[in-house]
């Protein structure tokens, strides 16, 4: 039995089907599970397009411009953060961290040319664009080496900054910020929709913990090739199943990054070969005879660069009303609202 929810055109544009079945396993994904004789599965998929100017730059009216620094806009999510902030109305500022090599460099992103400063020179660059730009907000899209760097300088000169790179000593990020008493948002996830299946996640494990004791688990993520490290969401949603009483080391996610078995095996469109995030969570009960099964994917990088944008109106809304200085996180910006 194939049952399919369709919900309302969200804010993104797009149409999401969630499907609920009984009798069988998802095309998209081959793991090598034994089919159990009982089985539930909620999937949701998704292929964001990106907003037009028109329609992305009425969210300035409704909240305010503010300068913003996009670190790195050479690499593609950094680009696409660009992208998402013009497309809101944002006027990014022409420099951009980059690795030593490219330092001095200027490129063009959404028409717009961008000079490169390298770590050697990025303390004092940071502090004189801090300086002539109040109210400056940073959106971090490096690399996992440069997180813990990045933002202990970030904390050093007092700049409020929103962490999409993943990665890094996190433990050691949190501090930084915790003992700066600086602003900052910090998500392992910044796709709104995938982050509002994260805090039911949470929800469930907070209220039900052991709920899945005994059970076993299997993780399959893939991701373009250039992803170094092992998907922030994952690890949060294995966190969650921790909780519920999960066995499950970090080690056993099973991680894809050749482009061969992203087609063949996991189903990736080949259009998206390079920029997508799937997803897939398989728990078997002990006797095997019932199964869970949790899927999300999602085709492109706008669903992560809008959400960016989001995270950065949300921080200078805090600035602009003098709120705690803290560390905010997705959950709090989701529960905020007048997002896009």
């Amino acid at each position: 039995m194939m049952a399919v929810l369709e919900v309302p055109i969200n804010v993104f544009g797009q149409r999401n089907n969630f499907s609920f079945s009984s009798s069988r396993r998802p095309p998209n994904y081959a793991c090598g599970i034994r089919k159990p004789r009982s089985f539930v599965l909620i999937s949701a998929t998704s292929q964001t397009p990106v907003q037009s100017v028109e329609e992305n730059t009425s969210i300035v009216t409704q909240n305010f411009a503010f300068p913003i620094m996009v670190n790195s806009c050479t690499g593609k999510m950094g680009k696409s953060v660009i992208e998402a902030a013009m497309n809101a109305g944002l006027d990014p500022l022409p420099v951009s961290f980059a690795c030593e090599e490219d330092s001095g460099k200027i490129i063009e992103v959404g028409g717009k040319d961008f000079e490169l400063y390298g770590p050697s020179n990025r303390e004092n660059v940071l502090a004189k664009v801090f300086e002539d730009n109040p109210g400056l907000i940073v959106v971090d899209y490096t690399v996992p080496m440069a997180v813990n760097d990045n933002a202990e300088l970030y904390c050093k000169l007092g700049v409020p900054f929103v962490m999409g790179t993943t990665g890094g000593d996190r433990e050691r990020l949190y501090k930084t910020v915790e003992d700066s008493n600086n602003y900052a948002v910090i998500s392992p996830q910044m796709g709104k929709q995938v982050v509002a299946f994260l805090a039911a996640m949470e929800y469930m494990a907070t209220q039900f913990p052991g709920a899945f004791s005994g059970y076993s688990l299997q993780v399959m993520e893939s991701h373009q090739a250039s992803k170094l490290d092992i998907s922030g969401t994952a690890k949060a949603v294995i966190s969650c199943f921790q909780k519920l009483g999960v066995s499950f080391d970090m080690d056993q996610v099973q991680q894809i990054r050749d482009p061969d078995q992203q087609l063949e095996l996991v189903g990736v469109p080949e259009e998206y070969l390079s920029g997508h995030a799937f997803h897939m969570y398989h728990l078997t009960s002990p006797d095997e005879t019932v199964s869970f099964e949790f899927q999300h994917n999602v085709c492109g990088r706008s669903i992560y660069a809008e959400g960016s944008i989001d995270a950065a109106f949300f921080l200078a809304k805090k600035i602009r009303s003098r709120a705690e200085k803290r560390i905010y996180n997705m959950i709090d910006v989701l529960q905020e609202g007048n997002m896009r």
